[in-house]
């Protein structure tokens, strides 16, 4: 049986701000809508990933800028252009023996990091 990571809750504070900073960094705001009084729903899918994040309102009882989250890009230096690009502060490469990473935080600290590895086992 195939289980494949779909949604990942990120808290955050301020929803439109988190919204903004996300399609800034080039996510799509998949959904923006509201449920009920105390629950917002907002999810966003980064470029070619099939998991998305969703933040809101009622979402997650998590601490805002406690979320820490990876992802697999293809060149890290690319993508670390990219985010520079789009306004947003970024790390320099760090390079490590298992990939390279840049990292990144979101306006709550939720922290972010972006490896790009030779191959992927099984890949």
């Amino acid at each position: 049986m195939d289980m494949k990571i779909e949604l990942i809750p990120v808290p955050v504070t301020d929803v439109d701000r988190a919204k903004a900073f996300y399609e800034k960094a080039g996510f799509n705001a998949d959904h923006d809508h509201r449920v009920q009084e105390g629950l917002r729903f907002v999810q966003l899918t980064p470029p070619g990933s099939a998991c998305s994040i969703v933040l809101g309102e009622g979402i997650t009882d998590k601490t805002p800028g406690t979320q820490e989250i990876q992802c697999v890009v293809a060149d890290a230096g690319r993508a670390r252009d990219q985010l520079i690009e789009a306004g947003i502060e970024v790390s320099e490469v760090d390079q490590q023996a298992w990939g390279d990473f840049v990292y990144f935080r979101d306006p709550d600290g939720n922290s972010w990091s972006l490896q790009a590895i030779e191959k992927r086992p099984n890949g």
